[in-house]
């Protein structure tokens, strides 16, 4: 009573295991055939220019240049934009490449650089140069700044999450309930309007 499709098809998906490990352990001749019902999951949200630049402009800074990759480039930003290392970033190339095996589909992934990917990778690579300087080595390329204690002295650590402050940026932005995944269908869209 009051069950989604989507709910309740993750039910019977894990009923449709379990006929398939007993089919396979031999304790059933046959395994019957359990349809799924009709799942309308597609989302529509997009970002328009001028909402992603409300919402970016509102952003903490350490976060800026991941979100504006994950616009530019469309890539998921959990698994692919913040796990990127500079190693995955060829300037001579003028590519960024995600390893396979590291993606959901498990394929490796090359971007060619824009003119905007190439300037925020130069000023995360400036970033990365300065610590460098400084005696610190930073693989990741998207990094902020965060103290062990309280007051105390700051060092790079990789992002991890950001969703508190995403939403609460969102709605500042006068754009409600957009979720990190609608940079990755905004990107898609971008590219085919050029």
């Amino acid at each position: 009573m009051g069950a989604s499709n989507a709910e309740i098809n993750r039910e019977l998906t894990i009923l449709k295991r379990m006929f398939s490990l007993a089919f396979q352990a031999g304790k059933l001749l046959l395994k019957p055939h359990i349809p799924l019902l009709r799942e309308d999951n597609v989302r529509t949200g997009f970002f328009e220019a001028d909402q992603f630049a409300s919402v970016y402009e509102r952003l903490p800074a350490a976060i800026r240049p991941a979100i504006e990759f994950a616009y530019i480039t469309g890539w998921r930003i959990p698994s692919e934009v913040l796990t990127l290392q500079w190693r995955n970033v060829d300037f001579k190339a003028a590519e960024v490449r995600v390893d396979p095996g590291s993606t959901k589909n498990r394929d490796g992934r090359v971007f060619p650089f824009t003119d905007d990917l190439d300037r925020l990778l130069e000023e995360q690579y400036a970033e990365h140069l300065k610590l460098r300087k400084a005696g610190i080595v930073e693989p990741w390329v998207f990094f902020r700044m965060v103290a062990e204690k309280r007051g105390g002295e700051k060092h790079p650590r990789p992002i991890r999450a950001f969703a508190k402050a995403w939403k609460l940026v969102c709605i500042a932005a006068g754009c409600p309930g957009r979720i990190p995944h609608d940079l990755r269908r905004t990107a898609v869209r971008n590219m085919v309007r050029r």
